[in-house]
């Protein structure tokens, strides 16, 4: 995959570092050129020096060909500005802005542009907004028989009812995390886009459960 990351500093260095070790194609995008000091010696990808949200600089970048962008610099204006550019100008499917504003990130999150709003978060969850990783463990009893996890949730469930994940994977879905507040679902919830399902499951049985979540439901 080829990813382009807004800002590097402390969030944005580590996200390509991470992703430049797992074998991605990583530009990063900065104003200050002295930013990309932060990025460790070896580090195999691009640095293209300008606006985040100006075109050539994006086209410099290899925008046109992004699988993914993530827009974690210091201004929330730079940052929604350049993910809508990247999502309605380049159309890149996988577009996540770091938003300092709580109430400011769940507006664009109703407009399609997934935000991460806390620094709790960071590079580990704007990463799952790019590169979907299954489940990532939450809790597990102490015998390890049982799981709950935040699993990845395919967009071919978007629209369905959550009870019928449920009965496709086997697995119970615990709470949803929609717009940074979580509920517990109904008979009648349905999974939305940019919805985090926190589902339980046995161990043995992750794979076939992230298979199901991932893949949607079966065509009748």
């Amino acid at each position: 995959m080829h990813i382009v990351i807004l800002g590097c500093g402390r969030v944005g260095s580590l996200l390509a570092r991470d992703l430049d070790e797992l074998g991605h194609s990583v530009a990063v995008v900065d104003m200050e050129a002295k930013s990309f000091r932060r990025l460790p010696a070896d580090f195999s990808g691009l640095t293209v020096t300008g606006i985040g949200f100006d075109r050539e600089t994006l086209e410099t970048a290899g925008i046109e060909r992004a699988h993914a962008f993530a827009a974690v610099s210091s201004g929330d204006n730079t940052n929604i500005l350049a993910a809508r550019v990247a999502r309605e100008t380049y159309g890149v499917d996988r577009v996540v802005a770091r938003i300092y504003d709580q109430r400011r990130a769940e507006v664009y999150q109703r407009l399609g542009i997934p935000t991460v709003a806390t620094v709790a978060w960071t590079a580990g969850q704007i990463m799952r907004g790019m590169l979907p990783m299954g489940a990532q463990d939450e809790y597990r009893d102490p015998s390890g028989t049982v799981a709950l996890a935040e699993v990845h949730v395919g967009s071919a469930w978007i629209g369905k009812l959550v009870s019928s994940l449920e009965q496709a994977s086997g697995a119970r879905v615990a709470f949803i995390t929609r717009y940074g507040d979580a509920f517990l679902p109904t008979s009648e919830s349905v999974v939305q886009e940019g919805d985090l399902v926190h589902a339980v499951y046995t161990s043995k049985n992750r794979l076939s459960v992230e298979s199901v979540f991932e893949t949607g439901p079966e065509e009748i």
